[in-house]
């Protein structure tokens, strides 16, 4: 197992910046460590007239469209939180103030990796209170025209993604991973977001992508991919769509669970979490005890 028996947070505050994939706008991201029981919170440091903080919980959620939106009650919003999110996951940290001076944060490479490497880079504090995992009891599962997603029992969280596209260039894919930090690392964490060209001129359309280029994206047009350095994997558009489902269920915390999707996406991830956290006999939470860890230290600082 990879569980993690306690809760963690960063040895010190780590700060990246960058261009919004899809606002175009420059934006700083600090992550700053906090207090156990603190959880995930985003601060937007750009608004001071009214609450700018933003508890990252599965409600919170306000869309779901090319990336993953939180909002406040006061409607104070952060947006493309996905990437940061599995890394987070993966690593195991629990407790941290996120700090923001935009609405969205910086695309970087596209990828995970440069928030992977900045935790890398401060290192993880383990903190004394015990980890509460959500522990997935029955099988729930959640579909929408041909796209499908289940999560299952299990002792650890696995990941079961397959795609399919009519593009040539991506085609038919499928990955399966346990998500701890060294397989993140290894085989999901540089896996950089896609887009089809014809969905880029209506993204632009509509306002968004307006940061969007091959320093952040893949962009496939048919059977080409067209980024001048190609692809990092052959199967790079699955394991990008396995971290974006990685992150996007750490919205409610780490769980123990197998997860299968299917043509899934932000919206299906979502709508999964949240049919799970609705059927109360379907989950508890649980701390694991010594004797429930195995190798808990190797996959914080793998």
């Amino acid at each position: 197992m990879t569980n993690v028996k306690r809760q963690s947070t960063l040895n010190a505050a780590v700060v990246t910046a960058g261009i919004e994939l899809h606002g175009g706008q420059h934006t700083r991201l600090v992550l700053q460590p906090a207090p156990m029981g603190t959880g995930l919170v985003f601060i937007r440091t750009d608004i001071n007239d009214r609450d700018n903080h933003i508890p990252v919980t599965p409600d919170a959620v306000t869309g779901v469209k090319n990336c993953t939106t939180l909002s406040n009650a006061a409607h104070v919003k952060v947006a493309t939180i996905e990437h940061l999110m599995a890394a987070l996951a993966a690593s195991g940290i629990d407790n941290l103030y996120i700090e923001l001076d935009g609405e969205e944060l910086p695309a970087l490479d596209g990828s995970a990796e440069p928030f992977l490497k900045l935790i890398e880079q401060v290192g993880i504090k383990t903190q004394a209170a015990p980890r509460r995992y959500v522990k997935v009891l029955k099988k729930i599962e959640v579909s929408k025209g041909d796209s499908y997603a289940r999560i299952d029992p299990c002792a650890r969280l696995e990941l079961d993604v397959t795609i399919d596209f009519a593009d040539k260039a991506i085609g038919k894919q499928r990955v399966e991973i346990v998500p701890n930090v060294r397989d993140f690392r290894e085989r999901l964490a540089s896996a950089r977001t896609f887009a089809r060209l014809h969905e880029v001129a209506a993204l632009q359309k509509a306002g968004l992508s307006k940061g969007g280029s091959f320093d952040n994206a893949i962009i496939v047009d048919g059977d080409t991919v067209l980024n001048p350095e190609g692809l990092r994997f052959a199967d790079e558009f699955v394991r990008h769509k396995a971290l974006d489902l990685l992150g996007d269920l750490y919205l409610g915390g780490p769980i123990l669970g197998r997860v299968t999707t299917v043509k899934g996406g932000h919206g299906l991830n979502h709508d999964l979490l949240m049919a799970l956290y609705a059927t109360p006999n379907a989950w508890k939470f649980v701390s694991l005890g010594e004797d429930n860890v195995v190798h808990a230290k190797e996959s914080l600082s793998a």
